[in-house]
């Protein structure tokens, strides 16, 4: 096979084989999922409901598929960005104290920069400050952070075993949603904080944390049940605590992607 088109047809099909995107050629011919046979695909697998009031369980106990994965830029190793060449979470922490790249530095009292150890196996990731974080400097230290140390306690982890961080390090006012310049201004710190930790398994909890960690406008709904991926590392979305106090009824659901998280730290 000497010609140029027929050679790119050829390499086309078997990426079409190896599960490859959809290439439409000049002459209107598409090589791709496109013309595959028309076989039809394996049944999804059943769950199994258990005859008591647990939970509803698939086969062999299986995670739930992938879901999206993001790689954002990885560093540049000549870089001069202060952020990339922290260090360790103080120098970061340092960075993020003397930062000023939005507006909600003006009414802060504190950062919150997170807390918890460099070698966490697991990061949980939060919104953003409230008023008793934007007080005290630390995280989660409200009713929703109380609540967080009993789901983490559930799972058999300590919480000073956990690194525990938001997606915007200042409070935004009354406790808004951040806004996508404030995210954009913190995200750096935030992947940073990842890089050096080197979690094993990130839990995104709540809708704004799910979103940006994951680049992505899907709801918090359609995120669950799902294992996606940062820079390879397994994560798992599921409720904010704060959203559990105000409806107790998405408890059970959180709890059981919080044991999805467990199986992963696991593995």
């Amino acid at each position: 096979m000497t010609d140029a088109r027929a050679l790119a047809a050829e390499y086309l099909k078997q990426q079409r084989l190896l599960g490859g995107d959809s290439v439409i050629l000049s002459d209107g011919r598409t090589v791709g999922p496109s013309d595959r046979d028309n076989t039809p695909p394996p049944a999804p697998e059943r769950a199994v409901t258990v005859p008591s009031d647990g939970p509803t369980v698939r086969p062999s106990d299986a995670l739930p598929p992938a879901g999206i994965r993001f790689d954002p830029p990885s560093a540049d190793l000549f870089a001069a960005d202060p952020i990339q060449r922290a260090a360790d979470l103080q120098d970061v922490a340092t960075l993020i104290a003397a930062c000023r790249k939005c507006k909600l530095c003006e009414a802060r009292t504190n950062t919150v920069p997170g807390e918890g150890p460099a070698t966490a196996r697991l990061v949980v990731i939060g919104e953003g400050p409230g008023r008793t974080e934007d007080e005290t400097g630390r995280p989660f230290v409200g009713r929703a952070g109380e609540l967080l140390t009993k789901i983490l306690e559930a799972i058999k982890l300590p919480r000073d075993h956990v690194f525990i961080c938001n997606v915007v390090k200042c409070r935004p006012p009354e406790n808004r949603l951040p806004q996508y310049d404030e995210i954009a201004a913190c995200l750096p710190f935030l992947y940073r904080q990842i890089e050096l930790v080197k979690p094993t398994v990130i839990l995104a909890m709540g809708g704004t944390a799910a979103q940006s960690l994951l680049n992505t406008k899907q709801s918090l709904g359609a995120l669950r049940n799902h294992v996606h991926r940062f820079r390879g590392i397994p994560v798992v979305v599921t409720y904010h605590p704060a959203a559990l106090l105000r409806n107790p009824n998405w408890k059970r659901p959180t709890w059981d992607d919080v044991r999805i998280a467990a199986r992963l730290l696991d593995n």
